[in-house]
């Protein structure tokens, strides 16, 4: 009987031991950022948009709306994110200041990693909440800019678009 009750103890202290050792301890707790699993620090800016590039006069240079991104820097703070074209416009990427509260951006001389001789300025970006309808008329974000590129001062291109929503019918 005491072989018996010595086996049980043991199994109820090594049970014991187990749960104990399964415990969470924070991502904090544990010299990690606190930032939260799943969003980046611009993720209320950060998306996949169909713009159109257009200039004064001329009007949509782009026949039908083209894919343009804008995300985190690898820093992931608040306060910078990446333009991206993708090549699918003037072939341009750069990094934007952002004021996040605000949901605006602007560059000025910020490089163009797709041609390191070139600098871009970005004067009123922003993105506005719900303010687009995407192609089959759902409501989205909505993202404006005006661009003007070191290569061509003369003149400022305007980017506007809504954002991707995902939905096969919204897609270009």
């Amino acid at each position: 009987m005491t072989k018996k009750l010595a086996r049980i103890s043991f199994t109820i202290l090594a049970a014991l031991i187990f749960l104990a050792a399964c415990k969470k301890t924070s991502m904090q707790a544990n010299g990690y950022a606190s930032t939260q699993f799943g969003n980046t620090a611009t993720v209320k800016m950060s998306n996949g948009w169909w713009v159109n590039i257009s200039l004064p006069g001329l009007g949509n240079l782009t026949p039908t709306p083209v894919f343009f991104s804008t995300y985190n820097t690898a820093a992931n703070s608040p306060d910078s994110m990446w333009l991206d074209d993708l090549g699918n416009g003037y072939v341009f990427k750069c990094v934007a200041a952002v004021n996040y509260p605000a949901l605006t951006f602007s560059a000025t001389n910020s490089i163009n990693i797709y041609d390191s001789a070139e600098t871009v300025n970005i004067l009123n970006g922003k993105v506005l909440p719900k303010a687009g309808h995407s192609r089959a008329g759902n409501i989205t974000d909505s993202l404006y800019m005006q661009a003007i590129f070191s290569d061509d001062l003369t003149d400022t291109f305007t980017i506007a678009g809504t954002a991707r929503t995902g939905f096969d019918e919204d897609d270009y």
